[in-house]
């Protein structure tokens, strides 16, 4: 039984980038899951995915790129302010202005790049560089 269907997917695509793979596939999928795959597809992390049903369960196809050096979630999901961004760059990030953080706002899961250019604040999913 998984705990953490969004630390386990960033985990597989990991694992399949570190080992060379084109392509992998993630089951369970959630509509979390398909929004952080959707960013990391606009920001050219992986390629495209779909949905398909494996044995009467939705699975998600994925085309890697081999763009991904690091990513996971990040537990707990800690709140941040509008203004607390620079401290979970320093954090979660190598260098300034080089990655993206995965922010849940009332406003939908964005990047905390577009989150600070809208002044909001959410909770921290995940990070991707």
């Amino acid at each position: 039984m998984l705990n953490d269907t969004l630390a386990n997917a960033l985990s597989v695509i990991l694992n399949n980038e570190k080992i060379g793979k084109k392509e992998c596939t993630i089951s369970p999928c959630s509509n979390i899951i398909k929004a952080v795959f959707k960013i990391m597809d606009e920001n050219g992390y992986i390629g495209s995915f779909e949905e398909m049903v494996h044995n009467n369960k939705a699975v998600l196809k994925l085309n890697l790129l081999g763009n991904i050096n690091k990513c996971g979630a990040i537990k707990p999901r800690f709140s941040v302010k509008k203004d607390g961004y620079e401290k979970i760059e320093k954090r979660y990030l190598p260098a300034k202005d080089f990655g993206i953080i995965f922010v849940s706002t009332p406003q939908g899961i964005m990047t905390h790049t577009d989150a600070k250019k809208k002044n909001i604040g959410g909770k921290l999913l995940a990070y991707c560089y």
